[in-house]
């Protein structure tokens, strides 16, 4: 469970100081589905709601640290 809480908190990280790296982790999932994966790219308001979203991930996860510890 720790290892999980990790990973999350991890990913809360990056989502918080730059969701850009994760999209473009993402982009090649893209290909089969999307016509054009550079014109998918979120909006900078996208891109705040992930940051957002990594906060909620980071609480999550030292919630669950705390917890299990």
């Amino acid at each position: 469970m720790i290892a999980i809480a990790v990973v999350v908190f991890v990913i809360g990280l990056i989502q918080v100081i730059r969701p850009q790296l994760l999209w473009g982790m993402n982009r090649r999932l893209q290909k089969g589905w999307v016509k054009d994966p550079d014109a998918a790219e979120p909006t900078a308001k996208g891109y705040a709601l992930q940051r957002v979203v990594g906060v909620a991930f980071i609480g999550a996860a030292a919630w669950m640290l705390l917890t299990h510890l």
